[in-house]
């Protein structure tokens, strides 16, 4: 179960996702928390510019190798607005990150993508832990992942 401390976070990164948005990136965004509950760094998607592999959470575990000890980053948290693709997935546990909370599942992602028609991805959507199965995870958080639907429901809209 979130608590109500962790919700803040989810909020943040929901706003990181509206922020890429509207730098036309795809929504999404995500925030690394130290163990004590700091948030450290935060980074928002930024794949517009035509590299597809820059996404929050892989950006967010890069930061975490250079700037974070092993025993500091297997403490700390990532919240998200969307679950892990696989590729971020398998930087976070190749980094020794600890607990992923998103805001939105990559199945409930992938039932809005094909509702609205979007292209199918090159990569196929895994849940995380089929990815990195040591990895402690909690999400949806159905409160804010309706709040993730719209963004990509403006992302997807026809132009």
């Amino acid at each position: 179960m979130v608590k109500e401390t962790e919700l803040r976070h989810l909020r943040r990164c929901v706003e990181l996702a509206a922020e890429a948005l509207e730098n036309g990136d795809k929504p999404f965004g995500s925030v690394l928390v130290a163990a004590d509950g700091t948030a450290l760094a935060e980074d928002r998607n930024r794949v517009a510019g035509g590299d597809q592999t820059r996404h929050p959470e892989f950006a967010l575990a890069r930061w975490a190798a250079a700037n974070m000890t092993p025993e500091e980053r297997a403490g700390a948290t990532v919240y998200t607005s969307g679950e892990h693709c696989p590729m971020c997935a398998a930087a976070h546990a190749w980094v020794g990150l600890g607990r992923i909370v998103y805001a939105s599942s990559s199945e409930q992602l992938m039932s809005w993508l094909a509702e609205l028609r979007a292209p199918e991805a090159p990569v196929r959507p895994l849940p995380i832990q089929e990815v990195a199965p040591g990895i402690v995870v909690e999400g949806p958080v159905p409160e804010l992942a309706e709040q993730v639907r719209a963004l990509h429901r403006r992302f997807y809209a026809p132009r």
